[in-house]
């Protein structure tokens, strides 16, 4: 199928600027028109506002959008529940039933802060700073005619966490924001990141990020395509959902670990049976030692 990944390219010091939300509506809805996928994915926090402060015939508009092709629009947006508790969530519109993924691991003092700490968001003025944790077992999301496990920001850092959903799920998605670390080695590094998750889970990874790197990253862990870091963009490619489960969604790091046991006993064995390598002989009567 055709899915469409939009790079809104915000800058992060006028994301949660009142007077920018406007504008940033306008152009994922101007991205999102404009895209043939059936499948469209927005970043990390893409609305930057509550999903029920967002004007409602806003969201129908990117519904309508999703639904018209047959397909479903994966919206990062935070989420507030009846507790007041707030998620960092995205957030499934169009011909399929509305459905969260809430983030459930959290980057601390970024998203959650140890008792304490709360002068920590004061001082780096951060919006949002103390998010709730999602379910760490979360069913994929059922939309566009695949079942996708949904990860945000450095969450697919996580192999262990990222096979959960498997083998169930037959698409990857990560959403991101790492606009935080600005032209720095973290995009790049946080690409690398995502290309070995797909290689172990033999399944394709969708890459919608704010500012880069947004890619399509094929089961072999390839990078298919791409969007240049801080531009404004829709990426868009030929993807196919994958069954079956690799070595790595049955064992997760059972197999790396026990190996590493093994080396390790093995490598204590092997010096047990080498001959004792000590000091040169030295004869002690005459105080000399051997040429």
């Amino acid at each position: 199928m055709t899915v469409s990944l939009l790079q809104g390219n915000v800058p992060q010091e006028l994301k949660f600027v009142p007077g920018r939300y406007a504008e940033t509506l306008a152009t994922y809805a101007q991205l999102a028109e404009r895209s043939r996928g059936r499948l469209i994915v927005l970043p990390e926090t893409a609305i930057p506002r509550f999903l029920h402060e967002v004007e409602p015939e806003y969201l129908e508009h990117l519904k309508a959008i999703a639904a018209a092709r047959g397909g479903d629009m994966l919206v990062g947006v935070p989420v507030l529940d009846a507790e007041r508790q707030y998620y960092n969530a995205l957030v499934s519109f169009g011909a399929s039933p509305t459905q969260i993924y809430a983030k459930s691991h959290l980057v601390p003092f970024g998203e959650f802060l140890p008792p304490g700490f709360g002068w920590v968001v004061t001082v780096l003025r951060i919006p949002l700073g103390d998010f709730g944790r999602g379910a760490g077992e979360q069913r994929p999301l059922a939309v566009a005619g695949q079942r996708v496990a949904a990860n945000i920001c450095y969450e697919d850092a996580f192999g262990e966490e990222i096979v959960r959903p498997l083998p169930e799920a037959s698409l990857l998605v990560n959403v991101s924001n790492v606009a935080w670390f600005g032209d720095s080695l973290a995009p790049a590094q946080h690409l690398r990141i995502a290309r070995m998750r797909a290689l172990e889970t033999g399944r394709y990874m969708l890459r919608a990020t704010n500012t880069g790197v947004t890619a399509i990253v094929d089961p072999r862990g390839t990078v298919a395509a791409r969007l240049p870091g801080f531009t404004e963009g829709t990426l868009e490619g030929e993807v196919e959902g994958r069954t079956g489960a690799t070595p790595y969604v049955r064992l997760g790091n059972a197999l790396a670990v026990g190996l590493a046991f093994a080396g390790i006993g093995w490598a204590l064995l092997a010096r047990r049976r080498s001959p004792a390598k000590g000091r040169p002989d030295t004869d002690l009567r005459a105080g000399v030692r051997p040429p």
